[in-house]
């Protein structure tokens, strides 16, 4: 697949690594929901989406929304957890991030999905994910970015403050507790010139 990313702009071209995780900020949002983050978790981001773009098996979907079918707005790819993953980095941010919320997810993260936004036109709509237990219980879903930089709203269920969150390569944020029932998500779309980005989103066993 050819890409058009300006990997030079954004200082993400060395060795890939993943740095600690103990540099992690918690920011509280409400009713026991709140983000985790870590800007360049990831060293050479670029060279991963570059591997990425190449190598997953994208795939464009549609879905039905009200009365109509439309496109999916990004490229997907999902691997679950008998999959093996793509590139072995990957692998390791998932034990690194299971090792590291041990003790408050008492589970692992086992799945992988992938979405690939080409440009500002690809975006996802307000949601929680809420596909399976994550409907009724408190879990974490942790989002690795590569590629050009993004925003993240997340928002109140029902109205309230949004929080803007720009997530660049090698950027970190899990979001916990009740967020993906008690708060929404979104990456919208965009007038400006921005570049393709890649989003992994780790998620235990039943959640999507």
């Amino acid at each position: 697949m050819t890409v058009g990313l300006q990997g030079s702009l954004f200082g993400q071209t060395g060795d890939l690594a993943l740095g600690s995780l103990r540099g992690l900020r918690r920011v509280p949002l409400s009713e026991g929901a709140w983000i985790d983050l870590l800007p360049d978790w990831l060293s050479g981001a670029d060279a991963l989406f570059e591997r990425l773009a190449e190598a997953v098996p994208w795939h464009a979907e549609r879905r039905r929304m009200y009365d109509r079918v439309v496109d999916v707005p990004r490229l997907l790819c999902f691997y679950g957890e008998d999959d093996e993953l793509p590139e072995p980095v990957l692998a390791g941010a998932r034990e690194a991030l299971s090792a590291h919320y041990a003790d408050e997810l008492r589970e692992p993260f086992r799945t992988a999905g992938l979405c690939f936004y080409r440009d500002g036109r690809d975006s996802v709509a307000w949601h929680g994910d809420t596909i399976g237990r994550g409907s009724r219980e408190d879990t974490m879903v942790a989002i690795l970015s590569v590629g050009a930089p993004r925003t993240l709203l997340l928002r109140p269920r029902g109205g309230g403050r949004t929080v803007r969150q720009s997530l660049g390569p090698g950027d970190l944020v899990v979001m916990g507790g009740s967020c993906q029932r008690t708060w929404e998500h979104a990456i919208p779309k965009t007038g400006k010139p921005v570049g393709p980005r890649i989003s992994i989103q780790f998620r235990p066993r039943g959640v999507r």
